[in-house]
């Protein structure tokens, strides 16, 4: 066959099987968890360095900012930080809030094969989703941008641009408890992305902060016959995990969180449960084996103190049972991995609910008493690497265990006077 037709089946093949393993010549893909700052300059110096080489004057990125509210005000916010370390940002002004722009024409599809790179902003991701791939049908501009990373090119995301990465991915699920609760409904929670990355890998963004592992791990178990399973990749904000064919690697001043989703649990009315899912959280200088599924602490984590929780010689630092009352709360998930680690307890477990008082929930939540209980227990692999200063943590292999539990209303009451003389 010749090379014209051979690339027509890639591409092809691109579209319609999103989770096909990834293309011989796959490129990098480089997944922000949105939030990145302007001076956080090791994910901007290696997103420039990533198309410096380029041949043929295609050293450069062009910048897709139709996620955006304010397009032309992002990408000169994208454009200026790779100025600063040397590559160059076209802005491809093309999107529903750009006037006169239609991306079904097949002009923007000739312009994007002149840059070696794509840079998707934030915003919202369904607009991503619906200019690029209209009523299901691929734009020749997502067939050259597809076409690209398979060739060997680069594509990065911020945030929307983050999401859309993904073969499966999130198109507006802002409540990760509706998700747990059973709210996971194709085209409006979940939809299709662009399959810009390995099978079976599903990124989220803001995801720590924003407690979306809740979100992460019904979607996973849904998606679970990808060949080798399925692994949540969860990038916290103003940090980024770069994908090579094989490996992840963390950049930026937040980190990764890594989910494989262990066992779906059966409950009346669908309600989410699980049985040894496991953790892994990472941090600016680490990388994750996607063929092993092992960590691979940065040589500075090496060279601290090695945590081996098991062991009868592990003295944790932290110490004393531990209860969370809210673990989806901003960073609480992480900050539990780190005490559970370097503590002296063989787990800790938290609750995670809506808190409306009885009669005042959302009229859309589907279940307002409806809690979930999860626990963090060690495991004969868990382990992880210290370092003090700045202090910081890279963590293998903790499992977690999540089981719905029914609130008693009230919650709680009024502490009565005669109680206050006790």
């Amino acid at each position: 066959m010749h090379a014209a037709g051979r690339h027509l089946l890639l591409i092809i093949a691109l579209l319609v099987a999103p989770g096909l393993a990834l293309p011989a010549r796959a490129g990098t893909t480089v997944a922000v968890g949105g939030a990145l700052q302007d001076g956080t300059a090791e994910v901007w110096q290696r997103l420039a360095a990533l198309v410096q080489a380029a041949p043929g004057g295609r050293d450069c990125y062009h910048v897709i900012t139709m996620a955006s509210a304010e397009p032309d005000a992002a990408a000169a916010r994208v454009v200026a930080n790779l100025a600063r370390f040397g590559a160059r940002g076209l802005h491809l002004r093309v999107g529903p809030r750009i006037a006169g722009s239609d991306a079904g024409d097949a002009r923007w599809a000739d312009e994007l094969r002149r840059c070696h790179g794509v840079y998707m902003s934030g915003g919202a991701q369904a607009r991503l989703v619906d200019t690029l791939r209209p009523g299901g049908r691929p734009t020749p501009l997502l067939r050259a941008l597809q076409a690209l990373w398979a060739e060997g090119g680069v594509v990065a995301g911020s945030s929307a641009g983050t999401a859309v990465l993904s073969a499966v991915m999130f198109r507006d699920a802002p409540d990760p408890l509706a998700v747990m609760k059973g709210r996971l409904r194709e085209g409006q929670e979940w939809d299709h992305g662009f399959a810009l990355l390995p099978a079976g890998v599903i990124v989220d963004q803001h995801a720590v902060r924003r407690g979306r592992i809740a979100r992460l791990l019904p979607l996973l178990q849904a998606q679970g016959n990808a060949p080798g399973g399925t692994l949540g990749v969860a990038v916290e904000e103003n940090s980024a995990a770069v994908f090579t064919p094989g490996s992840l690697e963390v950049l930026g001043g937040g980190g990764v969180l890594l989910v494989q989703p262990g066992q779906r649990t059966s409950h009346p009315g669908g309600a989410f449960g699980v049985q040894g899912a496991t953790l892994h959280w990472l941090e600016s200088g680490d990388r994750f084996d996607l063929a092993t599924r092992r960590v691979l602490p940065s040589p500075a984590r090496r060279a601290g103190t090695l945590l081996k929780p098991l062991s009868p010689t592990h003295d944790g630092y932290r110490r004393g049972a531990w209860y969370y009352a809210d673990m989806l709360g901003d960073g609480v998930i992480v900050t539990a991995m780190k005490r559970l680690v370097d503590g002296d307890q063989r787990q800790l477990q938290g609750l995670a609910f809506s808190g409306h008082p009885a009669g005042a929930a959302p009229a859309d939540d589907p279940d307002p008493d409806l809690a979930f209980e999860w626990t963090l227990r060690l495991d004969a692999a868990t382990q992880a690497w210290l370092v003090t200063s700045p202090e910081g943590y890279t963590v293998e292999g903790v499992k977690l265990d999540i089981v719905p539990v029914r609130l008693q209303r009230p919650l709680f009451k009024p502490l009565a006077s005669d109680e206050g003389r006790r």
